[in-house]
């Protein structure tokens, strides 16, 4: 399995980075304001969390000024759940 397959799911892992990436999917892009009002957590948790996400390239930023908009790259988890699937069909043959 590569490592990237690993670091999705150890991204994931965390309940608050899958209800991050909900609020992603729905809302298409959110700065880390906009995400913190979602939540009862501080800035700095929420930011730890993106770094974790944006690590394992599940989501994706861009600055604009001084904001940082981040999105869901469902590219990549369709990449990691189908990677996933290939080793175990792999390992039963």
């Amino acid at each position: 399995m590569n490592t990237e397959c690993c670091s999705f799911f150890k991204a994931v892992a965390d309940p608050n980075r899958v209800k991050i990436m909900m609020l992603l999917l729905k809302r298409k892009e959110m700065t880390v304001s906009e995400i913190c009002a979602k939540f009862a957590m501080k800035q700095p948790s929420i930011s730890h969390h993106l770094g974790i996400l944006k690590n394992a390239k599940i989501v994706e930023s861009r600055k604009e000024g001084k904001e940082v908009f981040y999105k869901l790259s469902s590219c990549c988890v369709a990449d990691s759940c189908r990677d996933f699937m290939k080793t175990f069909a792999e390992a039963g043959e």
